[in-house]
Order: structure tokens, then sequence, then C-alpha cells
């Protein structure tokens, strides 16, 4: 499960397990998880995070979005 990022407390990684899925990152930070697909960059899962913590993290996503596309295709062998 390699961790792209640590900010102020979020965790962005991607995990083995999601091979066969279209590249997305998972977010989590206590307790909280957020699934965004990185093409569309929609949020596909949100447990407990809120609007205000989503659009944070999407800007975050977004900044970063074009290096870990690469790194999924990397990771999972694209």
């Amino acid at each position: 499960m390699p961790t792209l990022l640590i900010w102020h407390g979020y965790k962005f990684r991607f995990y083995a397990l999601d091979r066969g899925e279209p590249p997305h990152v998972h977010v989590v930070k206590d307790g909280k998880s957020l699934k965004v697909w990185l093409e569309r960059m929609e949020v596909s899962r949100n447990v407990g995070y809120t609007d205000r913590e989503i659009e944070r993290v999407l800007a975050v996503i977004a900044e970063h979005r074009k290096e870990w596309m690469e790194a999924w295709n990397g990771f999972f062998g694209i």
C-alpha cells in the first residue's frame, strides 16, 4: 500500500488490491475515508468527511493528479 503523500494528517494512498479498477486514490484520516477517481476527479465514496474537507482534499489531489496517475500505472504495471 504505497502512501503518496501525508498532508496535514491526511494520508493519500493506493491499495494493492485495487488492481483492475480505474486509477484512484484513498484518503484516510482519523477513521474517515475518501476514495477519488483520478481521471474524473470525482468522489467515489465518502465516509465521514465534510464538504469543506473534501474541497481541500480535492485541491491537493488536483495538484498531484498527473504524477499520481503515473505512479498508479507504474505500481500496477500498466
